[in-house]
């Protein structure tokens, strides 16, 4: 039987997922200077640049290479795998 801890780690992880999906198309945004000026990407960009300014102050930049998303990314990943233990019960 599933608890409702589980149903709660699996709408956490698939709200991960999603917000990993946000977070390459903030980037892409670099990339496509173009949509910086749409409504829906300054609505990404106020959902994903809250999480982004917590690594600000991490050394994550080499040159023109901002590693931010990368060190952001792997976080929601890890925290993902924790949930996915709480899930199969490993915790």
């Amino acid at each position: 039987m599933q608890t409702p801890m589980h149903h709660l780690a699996v709408f956490v992880s698939y709200a991960i997922q999603v917000y990993i999906i946000l977070i390459f198309v903030w980037v892409m945004g670099s990339w496509f200077p173009q949509w910086k000026g749409q409504q829906w990407y300054r609505i990404v960009d106020e959902i994903i640049r809250p999480y982004m300014n917590l690594f600000k102050a991490l050394p994550l930049r080499m040159g023109q290479i901002d590693f931010t998303p990368i060190a952001a990314i792997f976080i929601l990943y890890m925290i993902q795998g924790l949930l996915g233990q709480v899930i199969r019960g490993g915790m």
